[in-house]
């Protein structure tokens, strides 16, 4: 559905989180580097914990930093690696389908709800009705990129607060439509409708 030129900001997570800063998503502590030191002092200020994950679009396990992962913590030295402090909240994921809006709530005590079922986890889902200010930084934000339709995943703190992790512009949406019920396809067969 997006044009193949959209799909180049998914290529570097930094520059999504400058894009996301700006129109008032709240954006976890992050640190890019390939330097076993810096990585170490920054998960050690990191009260929350932290995590690591891909810098660019290719799919990866966001996995949290344990005892085990700091014994390896020298690996960093071979490839630049993104941290992120763990932010506690609920998992809450939108598509944009132009200007509607479709948000789901996740629930999973698993630090990736995708691969949940990998360690015997269950995960939940269930519409959920966004404010309507943080909706329409959903919809500017995919508009900003050149999108039609993406796929957004924010965190709720228990403070009510939403931190933005980042946008994608290819996402997966039956999984969430079965789960939830909520009329996706629906909206993409009337927005090609339109298009053509």
């Amino acid at each position: 559905m997006n044009r193949a030129y959209t799909q180049a900001s998914n290529g570097s997570k930094p520059y999504q989180a400058l894009i996301l800063r700006r129109h008032g998503f709240k954006i976890p502590r992050t640190i890019l580097t390939n330097l076993p030191d810096e990585a170490q002092n920054f998960i050690e200020r990191c009260e929350s914990g932290a995590i690591f994950k891909s810098i660019s679009g290719i799919r990866s396990i966001v996995q949290r930093v344990n005892a085990e992962r700091l014994r390896d913590i020298d690996l960093v030295g071979n490839c630049v690696t993104q941290f992120q402090e763990y932010i506690h909240g609920t998992e809450i994921r939108v598509h944009v389908i132009e200007d509607q809006v479709f948000a789901t709530e996740i629930s999973s005590v698993a630090v990736d709800y995708r691969y949940a079922s990998r360690e015997g986890l269950e995960t939940s889902m269930r519409i959920f009705s966004l404010p309507d200010e943080v909706s329409e930084r959903c919809i500017t934000v995919t508009k900003e990129l050149g999108l039609v339709m993406s796929g957004i995943d924010l965190r709720r703190t228990t403070d009510g607060e939403y931190y933005c992790f980042e946008v994608n512009p290819s996402p997966g949406y039956s999984y969430y439509e079965l789960h939830t019920g909520q009329e996706m396809s629906r909206a993409l067969i009337d927005t090609l409708r339109t298009d053509l």
